[in-house]
């Protein structure tokens, strides 16, 4: 088990850098990491060392001794490497100032068990947007990538479950274009469509039916602007949150657009909305291809869009799975749960998708 920095004795001597400990006749290893200093090593196991709890829970072998701005790790020789790259990681976080709480400690685990080789520094440190005390990054490899392409293409489509970041992301980065005169206005669309219900049977005016389906766009640009800004840089046109209905017929020349729910386009939406890209612009499409709520035998044109665009240049798919969901850790094992469900009951009217980014 671990020892708890209150049992810490700083005059203890340290060991050599990197010197490594003989092999036990039983498989055991010893290691030691080496911290800058006292305080960063307990910045970086976090309060009360739930760092190393949540690594001994993972790794029921392994035990830790920490003494001063040495970490002493023993346990199975094949496992303790693994616990060495993870310590280098959270070492090198603590170095940067990002504080190592529990949920971004099981961010690190879980992205360093499903990439061994990710520098998970460079990924939780990655800095988007930061927002009335609040710092908008990406939490997995998967989430990096996807925000890289969007550096990288002029056309990205974000494709994944609930949860995973997809459109805040997206946001988040047009926001950041904004900032940075990348481009000169921020265009947000959604199709309307819903589950189980129609524009037409819904209570009051064009605008009041609408309303609804653009909210989340709304919120998502209130929790990474002033409030206080939003209202006149729409009335100026600077940002647009509008269905996609209103994207027919547009150029759209030096702008940031993102096209929402893109599982609830036709194919000739898509096309539609795709073909309205101008010159200085950039296009992310979002959606999630297990949620499409079109009429049945009405084929997503998010799902067409893969097969037709794939191999274009400067265009680019980003896939987020269930190990990207970053909100309540249940919504991550709900979307398992589901595609488990999905793989042993096919629908008849849904084509399995491919997985090829």
């Amino acid at each position: 088990m671990a020892e708890t920095a209150a049992n810490r004795h700083d005059g203890e001597p340290d060991e050599g850098p990197g010197r490594h400990f003989p092999h036990s006749v039983d498989g055991t290893r010893t290691e030691v990491v080496h911290f800058g200093s006292t305080e960063q090593m307990v910045a970086a196991l976090g309060a009360e060392d739930e760092g190393l709890r949540i690594v001994e829970g993972l790794y029921p072998g392994v035990s830790f001794l920490a003494r001063g701005n040495v970490l002493t790790i023993t346990g199975p020789a094949a496992v303790v490497p693994r616990i060495m790259h993870l310590m280098e990681e959270a070492r090198g976080m603590a170095a940067r100032h990002t504080p190592m709480t529990a949920s971004i400690w099981e961010q690190l685990t879980a992205m360093l068990r499903a990439r061994p080789e990710t520098s998970v520094v460079d990924i939780l440190s990655y800095d988007i947007l930061s927002s009335r005390g609040r710092t908008i990054r990406p939490k997995t490899a998967n989430q990096k990538d996807y925000v890289d392409s969007i550096d990288r293409n002029t056309v990205v489509f974000g494709i994944g479950p609930a949860g995973t970041g997809k459109t805040y992301l997206a946001m988040a980065k047009a926001v950041q274009a904004l900032q940075h005169k990348e481009v000169s206005r921020i265009i947000l669309t959604r199709p309307a469509v819903e589950a189980g219900e129609r524009l037409g049977f819904l209570p009051g005016t064009l605008n009041d039916k609408i309303d609804p389906y653009l909210r989340p766009l709304y919120d998502a640009l209130h929790d990474m602007m002033d409030p206080e800004s939003i209202p006149r840089l729409m009335a100026a046109g600077t940002i647009e949150v509008a269905p996609l209905a209103y994207m027919r017929g547009r150029t759209l020349n030096d702008a940031f657009i993102i096209l929402d729910e893109a599982q609830n386009t036709t194919p000739e939406q898509m096309k539609m909305f795709l073909t309205r890209l101008g010159f200085g612009s950039k296009i992310v499409v979002t959606g999630d291809i297990t949620q499409v709520d079109l009429p049945t035998g009405t084929r997503s044109g998010l799902r067409v869009v893969r097969e037709i665009l794939q191999d274009v240049d400067d265009i680019h798919f980003s896939i987020l799975d269930a190990t990207d969901v970053v909100r309540h850790r249940l919504v991550g094992a709900i979307v398992s749960a589901y595609n488990n469900w999905d793989e042993t009951h096919p629908s008849p009217t849904t084509p399995k998708e491919s997985t090829s980014r």
